[in-house]
């Protein structure tokens, strides 16, 4: 059997505005909130910094963390980043280099980012063969 873990997360725009989630993969769902792939509070104030997360190995339980999060004061929650992460710096910038999200994204001239599944897969690590 596999063991999953699962994510309670806070993202956070340049002005700290603050959104809290969950997710099964924490490392995908920063990807999306960076690249907006998503409509929705996260895309329209622009929370692309990953600043707090807590690791779960019961879906339950990460899902309640995120519950509480969201029914915290706004005081409570930048008190819970500070905590662990007093200069607010982004979490998952270290797993995404700009010079190497830019390399893998880039049109062979290099005149606009798009994706394919080779991409991707290197940015997520996937080992899975892409034909």
């Amino acid at each position: 059997m596999i063991e999953r873990s699962y994510f309670a997360y806070i993202m956070a725009s340049k002005s700290r505005t603050l959104y809290a989630g969950v997710t099964n993969d924490v490392r995908k769902r920063s990807f999306d909130h960076k690249q907006k792939t998503h409509n929705g509070f996260t895309a329209k104030y622009n929370c692309n910094r990953l600043v707090w997360f807590q690791e779960f190995a019961n879906v339950g339980e990460a899902i309640q963390r995120e519950k509480e999060l969201k029914g915290w004061i706004r005081a409570k929650k930048i008190a819970l980043v500070e905590s662990t992460n007093p200069t607010w710096q982004d979490l998952s910038a270290p797993w995404f280099p700009i010079s190497e999200v830019k390399d893998l994204l880039l049109y062979p001239g290099g005149s606009s980012l798009f994706f394919t599944p080779a991409n991707i897969g290197i940015l997520f690590n996937i080992s899975k063969k892409v034909d």
